[in-house]
């Protein structure tokens, strides 16, 4: 069970990083490098599916936006997200590369969601963003050590 406990932490903090909940999946990734946990390629693909993952959740509750935009929690109104909704369709899916982004990146997969981007293609250029993303973080520590 002790193998599998730094991808299960990684999986973790890379979904929860995903979403709105502040955590940092790379501090976690760069701390399992170091400490020699884990391999570094089945590393990239736990990271980058759970980081995906996340920007599901988030793309879920970018579609039900019209239900939520009447909370008070909600934290924006509808002209701000409609405002949103048109700019991410200026630049279209292709900004779903940048979702990695801190901050910027979460906003981008729920606005996807409420743009009503399809899943696949969400899930493939979120996917693409993320990977390159740990894999810039390992390659980078790998030449580092």
């Amino acid at each position: 069970m002790e193998t599998l406990a730094p991808y299960g932490a990684l999986f973790v903090s890379a979904f929860v990083a995903a979403t709105f909940l502040p955590a940092q999946s790379e501090l976690v990734l760069a701390g399992l490098l170091a400490a020699g946990r884990g391999d570094p390629g089945l590393l990239l693909v736990v990271g980058t599916i759970g980081n995906t993952a996340g920007s599901v959740v988030n793309w879920a509750i970018g579609r039900g936006a019209d239900t939520l935009l009447a909370e008070r929690w909600f934290g924006t109104n509808r002209g701000v997200y409609e405002r949103a909704v048109r700019i991410f369709h200026r630049y279209g899916q292709w900004s779903l590369l940048f979702a990695w982004l801190p901050v910027v990146g979460d906003a981008l997969t729920l606005i996807a969601g409420g743009a009503r981007v399809r899943l696949v293609p969400f899930v493939a250029f979120v996917g693409i963003g993320k990977a390159a993303r740990y894999g810039a973080i390992i390659a980078g520590l790998a030449w580092w050590t």
